[in-house]
C-alpha cells in the first residue's frame, strides 16, 4: 500500500480495484463481440464500438473518484488531437470526451494487459524509424479517410503534469503527406488537480515510476481529484510540420498557464 494511505486507503483499493477490473474487462468483452459484427459491415470505420470505450472511461474516472470537466468542443471527423501527457490516466480522460484512436509507439503493443487493450480499441502503433515513414503515412491516410480522430502526445513522454516539454515534430509530417484535404489538428490541455491532502503531482506518472505503485496510489486516494480537458480551436494542417508543432504547443502551453500559472519547460 502507498505510504500514508492507512486502513481507509486499503479499503478504497479493495473496493475500487475489483470494480475497475470488472468495468474494463466487461467493456472489452462487449467491444470485441460487437466488433465481430461491426468490422465486416463497416471495415476500418468504427461507428458503434467507440461508444463502449467512452462509457468505460467515464465510469472508470467515477470509480477512481475523479471529477471531469470539459471546456470547448472536441473536433469531429477526420483529424487529430494533440495533448500534454502526464500519466496513463490521460487515456481514460481523453477517451471519455471524444471517440478517438491513439497513436502509440510500437513497444506499447507488447505491454502486458495494456497492449491488448490498445489493440482492441484501434490504437495505431508506429516505429520511430525513418524507414517506416511510408508505412506510417499509409496508416494515417487509411484512418483519416475512414473519418477517425487520431490522438497523440507530441512531448514523446509523460511528465509530472505541472510542466510542458517541447513538441517533437516527426509525427506532424504524416498529416501533410496523408493526401487528405482539409485536415485540422486540435490542441488539448489536460489539467489534473490532486485530491485533498495529496501533492500537486499526485496524478503524474513519469520517469522511472512503476505502474503498479502508481496505480495503487490512485486507487487509495480520497475522492476529490479533478481533470479538466480544455479543447482549443483546431488549427489547419498548413505551413509545414515544424510550424504546426510550434502552433499546437503554444496553444496547449497558453491553456495550461491560464489555469496553472507558470508552466516551465523541462
Amino acid at each position: 500500500m502507498p505510504r500514508g494511505s492507512g486502513p481507509i486507503g486499503a479499503l478504497r483499493v479493495a473496493v475500487r480495484g475489483p470494480a475497475l477490473v470488472a468495468l474494463v474487462s466487461g467493456g472489452l468483452a462487449l467491444l470485441l463481440a460487437l466488433r465481430l459484427v461491426e468490422a465486416p459491415i463497416h471495415g476500418a470505420a468504427r461507428p458503434w464500438t467507440p461508444a463502449i470505450t467512452r462509457f468505460v472511461c467515464r465510469n472508470a474516472l467515477r470509480i477512481l473518484g475523479i471529477r471531469r470537466r470539459v471546456t470547448g468542443s472536441p473536433l469531429r471527423g477526420g483529424g487529430a488531437l494533440v495533448a500534454n501527457h502526464s500519466s496513463w490516466l490521460d487515456v481514460f480522460a481523453l477517451n471519455s470526451a471524444a471517440p478517438l484512436y491513439f497513436v502509440a509507439k510500437a513497444e506499447v503493443a507488447g505491454w502486458p494487459g495494456i497492449g491488448w487493450l490498445a489493440r482492441a480499441t484501434g490504437t495505431v502503433f508506429i516505429e520511430r524509424r525513418r524507414t517506416e515513414a511510408a508505412r506510417h503515412r499509409a496508416q494515417f491516410e487509411e484512418r483519416l479517410r475512414a473519418g477517425h480522430l487520431l490522438a497523440f502526445f507530441p512531448e514523446g513522454t509523460s511528465t509530472d503534469g505541472r510542466r510542458l516539454l517541447p513538441f517533437k515534430t516527426t509525427l506532424f509530417e504524416a498529416f501533410f503527406s496523408a493526401g487528405v484535404e482539409g485536415l485540422r489538428v486540435q490542441p488539448v490541455a489536460m489539467i489534473w488537480t490532486a485530491p485533498p491532502g495529496r501533492p500537486d503531482d499526485h496524478f503524474g506518472w513519469w520517469g522511472t515510476m512503476g505502474l503498479g505503485p502508481h496505480l495503487l496510489s490512485v486507487l487509495a486516494a480520497p475522492p476529490g481529484g479533478r481533470v479538466e480537458l480544455a479543447f482549443e480551436p483546431p488549427i489547419p494542417v498548413e505551413g509545414g510540420r515544424k510550424t504546426l508543432a510550434a502552433r499546437t504547443e503554444a496553444a496547449v502551453r497558453a491553456a495550461l498557464e491560464e489555469r496553472l500559472g507558470s508552466v516551465p519547460v523541462r
